[in-house]
């Protein structure tokens, strides 16, 4: 019974999940370009018609019109689809990780922000500030909120330093100010060591994709969320694998 209940609290988390995708492709297709994300309507890209309510039903309303506009029959981007899935997983693994807590919603909430960040970033090589500011603050938002506060200006302070210093040295800009609020969201998140754990695998996550793009380069904030969420979720296994590294 137990088990049931678990599975089926687990399964609408994950339809929550995946309609919260829905308005992050609102707002990776928005925000970047300065428009606001509640009006207008969503409508097709292509012919420019007035979506109807069920052609923005998470997950289902793509599969039914398989893959085309209602309307013009363009093909919408698998993007819409994909995000809503891994939005609607990453909710589901959080809940599966922490349980039914009252602050799940924070903690999804702002590993909600940091994949329209990932997204964003890919797509315009740019991280708004406003998306990266509601990431920290609803990271923030944690049982212990005096220590989340401590973690996150310790790790935004600590990176905001090593980028003066690694700007001095290399007399340019080293790294930016959107780094720095992330590095707050994973110390908040995260604590230490943790903190420290995520920004080492982030550097070894981004380390081929930087080699096979020198020249361009590689936007690291997908990197640093990516470790985040590997870390939050494996914690205990992570701390462990470095005791065993350490202490042996």
């Amino acid at each position: 019974m137990q088990e049931e209940i678990l599975l089926s609290v687990a399964i609408a988390v994950f339809i929550f999940g995946i309609a919260i995708g829905s308005f992050l492709n609102v707002i990776i297709y928005r925000i970047p370009k300065g428009e606001s994300i509640v009006f207008p309507a969503s409508k097709c890209q292509s012919c420019h018609m007035p979506l109807r309510w069920w052609h923005n039903i998470p997950l289902v309303s793509w599969i039914a019109l398989r893959g085309k506009c209602y309307f013009c029959g363009e093909k919408i981007a698998i993007q819409y689809p994909i995000l809503e899935l891994i939005t609607g997983l990453i909710f589901a693994v959080l809940y599966m990780k922490i349980g039914l807590v009252w602050h799940l919603p924070f903690v999804a909430a702002s590993f909600a922000a940091l994949l329209a960040l990932v997204m964003i970033d890919f797509k315009y090589m740019a991280v708004p500030d406003n998306v990266n500011v509601a990431a920290l603050i609803f990271a923030l938002v944690q049982p212990d909120f005096i220590h989340a506060v401590l973690y996150a200006a310790i790790a935004a302070g600590g990176l905001y330093l090593i980028g003066l210093f690694s700007s001095f040295l290399a007399k340019k800009e080293a790294m930016g100010s959107a780094d720095v609020i992330v590095a707050g969201t994973m110390g908040a998140l995260l604590g230490f060591p943790n903190f420290f754990i995520a920004l080492f695998l982030s550097a070894i996550l981004a380390m081929v994709p930087s080699l096979i793009n020198r020249e361009r380069g590689v936007p690291f904030v997908p990197f640093l969320a990516l470790a985040t969420l590997i870390v939050y979720l494996y914690d205990t296994q992570t701390l462990h694998f470095i005791g065993k590294i350490v202490y042996g």
